[in-house]
């Protein structure tokens, strides 16, 4: 699977983005596609995840109530809204797809594929 993340840029605060992430191949829908970044000077961390099937969603907490994630199966695409974007917000966004066990899905081991990333500037 590779995967092509697009949509980041520049945005005021309190402003929103879309990112996309396309996959390549055909069993995109048996992968749940998650969502990480990371700001410079620290490391990845989760934002997001959506799974197969039922297409439950689980966020972090500084993503949650501004964020959400969402799949086309039929696009091979996975989306990320971002809405009331801070300057915190700022980071590299990297889509990722895997098939974690519920209790590794914030973990980025739990992850196999990777893209290869996309800027999210959020000015003050």
């Amino acid at each position: 699977v590779q995967l092509q993340a697009s949509g980041g840029g520049l945005v005021q605060a309190g402003g929103s983005l879309r990112l996309s992430c396309v996959a390549s191949g055909r069993t995109f829908s048996s992968y749940a596609m998650g969502w990480f970044r990371q700001a410079p000077g620290k490391e990845r961390e989760f934002v997001s995840t959506i799974t197969v099937g039922n297409r439950n969603t689980y966020y972090a907490d500084n993503a949650k109530g501004r964020f959400t994630s969402s799949r086309d199966n039929a696009k091979n695409t996975v989306y990320l809204q971002m809405n009331s974007l801070k300057p915190e917000d700022t980071a590299v966004y990297y889509c990722a797809a895997g098939k974690p066990i519920l209790s590794s899905i914030r973990t980025m081991r739990a992850y196999t594929y990777w893209g290869q990333g996309t800027q999210v500037t959020v000015s003050s």
